[in-house]
């Protein structure tokens, strides 16, 4: 018999695995799993689902699409898809009309970091948004993952974004007096609270001191940036992190000041815009 639990305020659903007897793994605390059948972790395949919607600050954007129906999704790994790792894909899909994705037979043997919904198309900037991290469970994922989002980023929407910054800080940043937030690369994070409330004030850290002059907090209307960081976060509870447009930037993210924040995963690479949020708890609100 197979048991199905979806965890509480959570976006992970699906069957548990449980292993019983010898060569098993120790359950997560509090579940039944006296009759729950062991699973191949090296074969096992998890179903990804959830809603593809424009970035909520972007919404209304002359240049933002009507619809993203049709438009094709990839279930990836940042960090492959960072250092042009062609196994980076590890399924494909579609956006229904009704915004909803649903990809089934996703392998989970080879992720290292966590997965990532991807969106590429006309008129939207490269971007992946990360659906499952490795570190919450220090594992690969187990079950399958729903009510996932996956945000689309115009690419005037970025521009927007890239202009607050300012070509100078691009140039130091980059080396390159041509370097656009877009081509860059970048991380998008907003942090929320237990409802999934956007947090003001509030500072991000990063565990590679040699990056934190790379983090930005946008102003509330995204026309500037706060470059001394002292206030943190405005009221969409946004910050960004700019790329060197070269390589691949690895670094782990959290918020200053509280222990409720897991360190989150990061990875980003030439003209690829990962999108993050950052909520306390295990479970996304």
């Amino acid at each position: 018999m197979k048991h199905y639990i979806r965890a509480a305020g959570g976006a992970v659903l699906g069957l548990l695995a449980m292993a019983c007897g010898d060569g098993g793994f120790t359950p997560d605390p509090g579940v039944r799993t006296e009759d729950a059948e062991a699973v191949d972790l090296e074969n096992l395949r998890i179903l990804v689902s959830g809603e593809a919607r424009v970035f909520p600050e972007a919404e209304g954007m002359a240049s933002a699409p009507a619809s993203l129906t049709g438009m094709a999704l990839t279930v990836e790994e940042p960090l492959r898809v960072a250092v042009n790792d062609a196994a980076a894909t590890f399924a494909t899909g579609e956006v229904s009309e009704d915004g909803a994705f649903r990809i089934t037979g996703v392998p989970v043997r080879d992720v290292h970091q966590g997965l990532a919904v991807g969106l590429s198309h006309d008129g939207l900037v490269r971007s992946t948004t990360l659906v499952y991290d490795t570190a919450f469970t220090g594992t690969r994922p187990r079950t399958d993952i729903i009510d996932a989002h996956a945000w689309a980023l115009p690419s005037a929407f970025v521009d927007q974004l890239g202009a607050a910054v300012g070509a100078p800080r691009l140039q130091v940043h980059t080396g390159d007096p041509e370097a656009t937030l877009a081509s860059a690369g970048f991380v998008l994070g907003r942090v929320v609270d237990l409802n999934g409330q956007p947090v003001s004030g509030a500072r991000v850290a990063l565990d590679r001191a040699e990056l934190a002059d790379r983090v930005y907090y946008p102003s509330a209307d995204l026309t500037s940036v706060d470059t001394a960081g002292t206030a943190g976060t405005a009221a969409h509870g946004l910050f960004l992190f700019v790329h060197s447009g070269a390589g691949v930037s690895s670094f782990q993210v959290s918020v200053e000041g509280t222990s409720a924040y897991v360190p989150r995963n990061v990875d980003v690479g030439p003209g690829l815009g990962v999108v993050l949020t950052v909520y306390p708890g295990r479970y996304a609100p």
